[in-house]
């Protein structure tokens, strides 16, 4: 018997888990499906593109996706203790102050950026900022970047011709501008949520870490959970909470993972075979992604990090990296960014760009015809269209059915398009157009408003920022309220993305921590 378990060993779970054992009178079990962050290829910065070729992703399928063909691409989502933040580029952004006034607007009472400001700073530790915006003694470590190419510099330089300001700080509550992000690391190493957090409770005797260890379904008894099912090496076993089972297995695996438990919507549940528990309608709905667009370029010469896919160049870049904890291999490849309108008539940004020196380097990217390209990584903000997680099976192995429903809204094939246009116009400037041979995706320029909103149809492609399916609020449709509860089941939260009323403006895993400070509080605070 534990007193708390936690299902999720990703961003928001390992949080909650460190807070929680902080506590010596109580007792925390934490259980992640996917293996222990011992590949060196998540700490050491620039290799993080190959933990997406082991065992450290789940693969989901998607459904056709009607705007688009009918394509079924593959979705990934981390699967290994940290989760995301052990295998993504390690982009620190938060969103807008807008972002979070708009959830408590929607019901979501406490969420205005005032209110959850604090949670983000006491989870930062800034090596650069301090003051009003940002935390300098939390347990993630946030810097510069360590190695910033010239080439992103001068894309940066690019922007800045065309009339866009630099930012030295996207996280300042203004996003607007043109710079270089700010990365979860420290003294060249990643710093994942499992790093910042676990690592520093791993004697504690109140905490539990199992991993390899996959929840079958959560024990409802009464309306109230009282544990959960979970199988490791083969062996089924059940786990008991004296006090609460918190959710955190993301933003498709929480829904997944509520219906196969009977709580769902009841109609849905019953057409696959799960004994209805609770019947909650909201469950798997209001799925929401960004959508990316890469354009690459083709360079004039070895002008990217392209040139260290040769060995002598590894060779040299790994000794620069041994020696002084520096260089090529410390970069995270996605190291300028700019945030900008799609119209000239918005008040706030609507697009987010990050820019790669490198081809090929992100999944579903190509690599360069010469062998050395660079790449532009354009996403809408706030993208309106809406899809949907529902169970294809009973069984817990059974992957769920998970259809984003990407660009079903034409605002969101509107204002990507705008964007395609905005990194072309970038990209033809002099400080980075004398690196440029020609573009290679898209071939050409796009000249025309009906070219590029093809180009976003055929070519573009989920950006792996999910979240959602399980939305808190006060309404109807709502599946926790705004401290995190399920509706209608006592002793039970869910604390992940998938909670999120709206995408945020930026990369997701800030946010997810938030969340989990934000959750260990109401916890903690109940409890007392």
């Amino acid at each position: 018997m534990h007193d708390y378990i936690i299902v999720g060993g990703g961003s928001s779970g390992c949080t909650i888990a460190s807070r929680l054992s902080e506590d010596p009178d109580c007792t925390v079990l934490l259980l992640e499906q996917g293996p222990r962050d011992w590949s060196p290829y998540i700490h050491i910065p620039v290799t993080y593109y190959k933990t997406s070729q082991g065992n450290m992703l789940t693969r989901y399928r998607l459904e056709p996706q009607a705007q688009q063909g009918g394509i079924t691409p593959e979705f990934v989502q981390g699967r290994v203790l940290g989760g995301g933040s052990s295998v993504n580029a390690m982009v620190y952004m938060r969103g807008i102050p807008q972002d979070y006034d708009s959830w408590a607007e929607r019901g979501c009472a406490g969420w205005s950026y005032k209110e959850v400001l604090p949670y983000f700073k006491k989870a930062e530790s800034n090596e650069r900022f301090s003051g009003e915006a940002h935390g300098i003694d939390g347990p993630l470590k946030v810097s510069d970047q360590r190695h910033i190419h010239y080439l992103t510099k001068a894309w940066a330089q690019g922007a800045q011709e065309l009339g866009i300001k630099f930012n030295p700080d996207f996280n300042s509550g203004d996003q607007a501008g043109v710079g270089f992000y700010q990365v979860t690391m420290k003294d060249g190493l990643r710093c994942s949520a499992a790093k910042a957090y676990l690592r520093p409770a791993r004697n504690r005797k109140t905490l539990k870490v199992l991993t390899k260890a996959k929840t079958l379904r959560l024990l409802i008894e009464n309306n109230r959970a009282v544990g959960v099912e979970y199988i490791k090496d083969g062996t089924v076993t059940r786990a008991l909470a004296a006090k609460e089972v918190i959710v955190c297995a993301g933003a498709i695996g929480s829904p997944h993972l509520l219906m196969l438990s009977g709580v769902g919507p009841a109609d849905h549940l019953r057409e696959v075979g799960v004994e209805v528990r609770h019947d909650l309608p909201g469950v798997g709905k209001n799925l929401q992604d960004h959508f990316d667009m890469f354009l690459i370029y083709d360079l004039n010469g070895p002008h990217s990090y392209d040139k260290y896919k040769k060995l002598h160049w590894q060779a040299w870049a790994g000794l620069q990296y041994v020696l002084f904890r520096n260089g090529p291999a410390t970069s995270n490849i996605c190291e300028g960014g700019l945030c900008w309108y799609t119209d000239s008539a918005d008040s706030l940004p609507g697009l987010q760009f990050h820019f790669l020196p490198g081809a090929g380097v992100e999944e579903g990217s190509d690599s360069a015809p010469s062998g050395n390209g660079c790449t532009t990584n354009v996403y809408l903000s706030r993208p309106r269209s809406r899809g949907h997680v529902a169970l294809r099976s009973a069984a817990p192995d059974v992957f769920p059915i998970v259809d984003p429903n990407y660009l079903a809204e034409e605002y969101d094939v509107i204002g990507l398009s705008e964007g395609v246009r905005l990194a072309q116009e970038i990209l033809q400037q002099k400080p980075i157009a004398k690196y440029i041979a020609q573009p290679y995706r898209p071939g050409s320029i796009l000249k025309t408003k009906a070219e590029r909103m093809e180009f976003v149809r055929k070519s573009g492609q989920g950006a792996l920022h999910p979240c959602g399916a399980c939305r808190m609020g006060t309404d109807d449709m709502a599946v926790v309220d705004p401290e995190l509860r399920v509706r209608g089941i006592d002793g039970l939260r869910v604390a992940d993305t998938s909670v999120f009323p709206r995408v945020p403006s930026g990369n997701l895993n800030a946010p997810a921590i938030m969340v989990g400070e934000r959750a260990a509080d109401f916890i903690r605070g109940n409890r007392k």
